[in-house]
């Protein structure tokens, strides 16, 4: 299939920072996202990037823009530890209609396996709208393991990354149809809901 045969899809990305978004250091998060996002979708992407301080109105504004803008999904990283300005899960909560906690309960349970103090992080998913809104840890590479979630030295899949509900949970809220390359992230929807292959073109 061509990418034109896909959904299109607008991906809210929003890196929260305060020492990124006022120059101190380059910010890592936003090319993190679109890096992953881009070779694990098959779909079409228009990307809407953000960098933003870690200030909670400020975020909750953003959300709430690209939520308005279209975005079916919308992806934060950064701000979700215990520190006084770590404020990204409050302004997740305050533009949330209904909270999903499986995704942040994985999330910890994926880090865990890598460090006793994925307890500190408090990531949080919510859907507002038709749009699905999830809080990503902060360092790149722990944007990926949870994303993609763990595999064993074979390559099988060990614990399920986040990203695997994604697709099926943006079907249910009214969103475009996600389609994903599997070597990356291998969605999961029940039979009923998914989409039957396009019929082979005949050979010549």
């Amino acid at each position: 299939m061509l990418p034109a045969d896909f959904d299109p899809i607008t991906i809210g990305i929003v890196s929260i920072s305060d020492r990124a978004s006022s120059g101190v250091y380059e910010d890592q998060g936003l090319p993190a996202l679109q890096d992953w996002l881009g070779r694990a979708l098959k779909n079409p992407i228009h990307f809407e990037p953000r960098l933003i301080p870690d200030e909670q109105a400020h975020i909750s504004r953003t959300l709430i823009e690209l939520v308005d803008a279209g975005c079916a999904l919308v992806l934060t990283t950064g701000g979700t530890g215990p520190a006084p300005r770590d404020l990204t899960p409050e302004a997740t909560l305050a533009v949330a209609d209904k909270v999903m906690p499986g995704f942040g309960e994985q999330m910890r349970q994926i880090s865990l396996a890598f460090v006793p103090t994925a307890i500190l992080s408090r990531q949080v998913a919510v859907i507002r709208g038709r749009s699905l809104i999830i809080n990503l840890p902060g360092q790149p590479k722990a944007i990926a393991e949870t994303l993609e979630g763990l595999r064993d030295a074979d390559g099988k899949q060990r614990v399920h990354g986040i990203f695997a509900a994604v697709p099926y949970c943006i079907d249910l809220i009214g969103g475009p149809y996600l389609e994903t390359h599997e070597a990356v992230c291998k969605a999961f929807r029940p039979k009923s809901a998914q989409r039957p292959a396009p019929p082979r073109p005949p050979h010549p």
